[in-house]
């Protein structure tokens, strides 16, 4: 028997549909994979071939960690994945590896540091503290999902970028558009397209008149040579519409775990020096998308656990299934505030990890600690069979939140 009939035996490919799920549900075939089968051979719904499936804790701390995994390798192939097209442009920093990734990455690092951030607390508390004004005066019942969750994060990162009020909207469905698979590669690809020539603009403005925000580092950046201009926009494309459609979805996500988990939402309101405590541990517990990214390409032969994987083949690790690693996280099925302190991976690891992982914790802080102080009897207004969640989402979340008070 050859090498490629005993893996064929051994690791069947298995097709992954990628239902659209309600709520918090777990997707059952990652859970399956995860128990039953942590490294395995899959194909996705879309792009060609199939690819490793890397569920435990430990193999995706290495997969996503180790040099032999490259990103650049991935531009140009076909390769299968959830969505029809790829979000990120081919010269973001997604897509790179050491040492041009931390070349690009420096750029706008400065902008990411915890003081750099902190700055930026106030802006957002007023922010949230007059959103939420328009929502009570408006009166109950409200959709969180317009009050809140969506013109949030959209002013926090807009801000940061220097996007104006006028063109928010378009940068907001511009990002619905490119982070769905609803709406096919086309109408992707022209959203991008749309948000690519913006940013080329936008930066081209701020090198005519420079400016205290992260376009105007981006084109300093440009002129400085550090970057080329196709790289500054691949990065303010990425960082604009990753933050606002992330955030949002994922802080509308941890409010509903908190009104479906009543005890410890009343926990929190009992002790709210608790909040930071229970947002990573919120941040563990919810399954912040469907399936999985960005792949990698092993550049040689690989064993990981245990399992050979050959040069040139394409590799999917889940920050998900890490989560929910009983070997790492006892009970990983349950919302746990009194969790001892594990690193978990929702904002992944190794040279990838997420830059903007303060800011959403920040906005994810803001949020929580105002809809507590604020509405000390939100609840649900909808049985939860009425809320209704993003079909074909890339990053899951509700199209509405109903809440009373």
């Amino acid at each position: 028997m050859t090498t490629t009939e005993s893996v064929a035996d051994e690791f069947p490919v298995r097709f992954w549909n990628v239902e659209d799920l309600r709520g918090l549900d777990f997707d059952p075939f990652m859970a399956q994979q995860l128990h039953e089968e942590p490294v395995s051979r899959v194909k996705l719904p879309n792009g060609e071939g199939h690819a490793w499936f890397v569920t435990r804790y430990e193999d995706v701390k290495f997969v996503t960690s180790d040099p032999r995994f490259s990103r650049q390798a991935v531009v140009g192939r076909p390769i299968t994945r959830l969505a029809p097209h790829f979000i990120p442009l081919d010269e973001a920093v997604g897509f790179a590896d050491p040492p041009e990734h931390t070349r690009l990455r420096k750029a706008v690092a400065k902008a990411f540091t915890a003081r750099s951030l902190e700055r930026l607390r106030p802006g957002a508390q007023r922010a949230a503290n007059a959103l939420l004004d328009e929502m009570e005066d408006e009166g109950p019942p409200a959709d969180l999902m317009r009050h809140l969750h969506g013109p949030l994060p959209l002013a926090v990162i807009s801000d940061l970028m220097g996007v104006p009020q006028e063109d928010r909207p378009r940068m907001a469905e511009w990002t619905n558009i490119q982070l769905s698979a609803a709406y096919g590669r086309e109408a992707s690809e022209k959203a991008k397209s749309g948000m690519a020539s913006y940013f080329t603009e936008l930066l081209r403005s701020r090198l005519e008149e420079p400016r205290d925000d992260l376009a105007g580092d981006l084109a300093e950046a440009t002129r400085e040579g550090d970057l080329s201009t196709e790289e500054a926009v691949a990065i303010a494309l990425l960082i604009q519409a990753s933050a606002a459609h992330a955030v949002r979805n994922n802080s509308a996500n941890m409010v509903y775990a908190l009104l479906t988990h009543p005890d410890h939402l009343a926990r929190l309101r009992a002790e709210p020096a608790l909040l930071p405590q229970a947002i990573e541990e919120l941040l563990r517990y919810i399954p912040h998308r469907n399936a999985v990214g960005l792949a990698r390409v092993a550049t040689e032969d690989v064993e990981v656990a245990g399992v050979r994987i050959r040069a040139g083949e394409v590799v999917h690790s889940s920050y998900l299934t890490a989560n929910r690693d009983p070997a790492v996280f006892d009970h990983p099925d349950e919302l746990d505030f009194d969790r001892e302190h594990i690193a978990h991976l929702s904002f992944g690891h190794g040279p990838h990890f997420c830059l903007g992982s303060m800011l959403a914790r920040l906005e994810s802080e803001i949020i929580l600690s105002s809809l507590i102080a604020r509405f000390p009897k939100l609840r649900l207004a909808e049985p939860l069979a009425d809320i209704r969640w993003q079909r074909s989402a890339l990053i899951r979340g509700p199209e509405n939140l109903p809440v009373t008070w």
